[in-house]
C-alpha cells in the first residue's frame, strides 16, 4: 500500500488540508486546545468549522458523525460470512474475529459514520471488499512471499528502517513500508518500525492498523466512487490496465457486498 508514485498524491492532499485549515488569527498546529468550542480540529491540526475540518479525521470538537451503529451493520451473519470462506486450515481463521472488528472501532468513531446511512453501508461495503481480496477471505495474516520483499524506503529518514525487521504486508489491508508501520505505530500505539511483526501477532493492532489506513488514505475518496479506494490502495500496481483480473475481484466483491447490506454501489466502480 501506499507506493512511491501515492506518496506524492497523499504529500499534495497534505498541503492543500493545511492552506484549508489556515483560518487567519486562529490558526495553530496540532489544535491543542486552541479550538473554539464550536471549531474541529482537522487532521492536519488546525482550527475551522468548514467539512475538511469537521469532516473525515476529525481530531475533535464537533466533528461530524452520522450516528450509525457500525455493529448493526456488521452482523454476525455479514462477517462470517466472510470468515467462513477461508479454509479451516487457513491461519486467519483463529486471527480474524468481528468483535476484535468492532473493539478497534472504539479508536475511530468517523469510520464509516460520514453522510447518509446509505454511504455507511456503502463504505463498509468496501472496506471489507478490499480486506477480503487481501486476505482471502480472512485465510491470510502476512503477505504470501512478502518477507523476501524490499519495502523500506530510505529517502524517509523519519522512519529508519530496522535493517533485521521486514515492512512487507500484515493485517487485514496488509500494512506494507516502513512509513506506514512507523506512523501508523505512533498513532495507534505499536512500535511499528522495531516490532512490525506486531500487526500479524495481535488481532486488535491488526484490525487497528488496518482502519488507521483506510481513514488516512482511503475513506477521504468514497465520494469518488469504488475505482478511486482501489486506487488509494494499490493503483501503482493493478489500476490502468496493470491487473484488470484483480481489480475486478476487488469490484465483484463490492457488489456482492453492497446486495448484502442493501445498499446501490454507485458509479465509477473501476480505475
Amino acid at each position: 500500500m501506499a507506493t512511491l508514485t501515492m506518496k506524492k498524491t497523499l504529500i499534495a492532499i497534505m498541503i492543500a488540508g493545511i492552506l484549508a485549515g489556515a483560518v487567519p488569527g486562529k490558526v495553530e498546529a496540532q489544535c491543542g486546545n486552541s479550538c473554539s468550542p464550536t471549531e474541529c480540529c482537522s487532521r492536519f491540526g488546525f482550527c475551522g468549522t468548514s467539512p475538511d475540518h469537521c469532516g473525515v479525521n476529525c481530531r475533535g470538537g464537533p466533528c461530524v458523525n452520522n450516528g450509525v451503529n457500525i455493529a448493526d451493520i456488521v452482523t454476525p451473519e455479514f462477517f462470517n460470512g466472510i470468515l467462513n470462506q477461508a479454509a479451516g486450515t487457513c491461519v486467519g481463521r483463529n486471527f480474524y474475529s468481528r468483535q476484535t472488528f468492532l473493539d478497534a472501532l472504539n479508536s475511530f468513531t468517523q469510520f464509516a459514520r460520514i453522510g447518509s446511512v446509505e454511504d455507511s453501508r456503502r463504505e463498509i461495503a468496501a472496506f471489507f471488499a478490499h480486506v477480503s481480496h487481501e486476505t482471502g477471505s480472512f485465510c491470510f495474516i502476512e503477505e504470501d512471499g512478502g518477507a523476501s520483499k524490499d519495502y523500506c524506503d530510505e529517502t524517509r529518514t523519519e522512519y529508519p528502517c530496522n535493517p533485521s525487521k521486514g515492512y512487507y504486508g500484515r493485517g487485514p489491508l496488509q500494512l506494507t513500508w516502513n512509513y506506514n508501520y512507523g506512523q501508523a505505530g505512533s498513532d495507534i500505539g505499536f512500535d511499528g518500525l522495531n516490532a512490525p511483526e506486531t500487526v500479524a501477532n495481535d488481532p486488535l493492532i491488526a484490525f487497528k492498523a488496518a482502519v488507521w489506513y483506510w481513514m488516512n488514505n482511503v475513506a477521504g475518496v468514497m465520494n469518488q466512487g469504488f475505482g478511486a479506494t482501489i486506487r488509494a490502495i494499490n493503483g501503482d500496481l493493478e489500476c490502468d490496465g496493470k491487473e484488470p483480473e484483480k481489480v475486478q475481484n476487488r469490484i465483484n466483491l463490492f457488489n456482492n457486498f453492497c446486495t448484502q447490506l442493501g445498499v446501490a454501489p454507485g458509479g465509477n466502480l473501476s480505475c
